[in-house]
């Protein structure tokens, strides 16, 4: 017994050095340009700008090959981020900042088919199959991919009411020191 127990020990060692030589050796080095603009998108992995989530967005950004205005659930303020972060000037002229909203099921006309559950890639629709679906209000992020894909149309998008609890306050600005002569 003492045996096995020695030479599983002997193996792991083994195996975990060679393991970590290779981790160094192998090691693929990310763009640190791609993890700054990943930090400044909003992570929802929502879709909506046309790639699969936000890390092949910033991907995407960091090469060049995508507009910095294609985040629609971020909008203006994520948008300039991205235009300073990348040291170039954004056209915001055209670009409208989205309200946001979130979806809610008519459970009248709901008739489980699991299409928007499909869709949307928050988990915010609950529900089985053939059953009434709802949405988790808090975890919606109006992406509106259910609202589309709802044969019934028994979903439909409300805005956000403005509250004390998700009011986004200005920071102050400083005011500059005169000093005297």
């Amino acid at each position: 017994m003492l045996l096995a127990v020695g030479s599983l020990a002997v193996m792991g060692a083994t195996l975990g050095t060679v393991l970590g030589v290779a981790a160094r050796y192998l090691a693929v080095e990310s763009d640190p340009l791609e993890a700054d603009l990943q930090e400044i998108l909003p992570g929802s992995q929502c879709g909506q700008c046309g790639f699969v989530g936000c890390g092949p967005a910033a991907e995407a950004l960091a090469k060049g090959t995508a507009p910095v205005t294609l985040c629609v659930p971020g909008g203006k303020s994520v948008a300039e981020k991205l235009a300073k972060r990348l040291g170039m000037e954004a056209d915001l002229s055209g670009h409208e900042d989205a309200e946001p909203v979130y979806a809610v099921v008519d459970e009248s006309k709901c008739i489980g088919c699991l299409r928007c559950m499909n869709e949307c890639s928050s988990d915010a629709i609950v529900g089985a199959p053939k059953q009434v679906h709802s949405v988790l209000v808090d975890n919606c992020h109006g992406c509106q991919k259910c609202f589309h894909t709802c044969p019934t149309m028994a979903i439909s998008m409300h805005k956000i009411k403005i509250s004390i609890n998700d009011w986004h306050w200005e920071k102050p600005k400083l005011k500059s020191k005169r000093t005297k002569h």
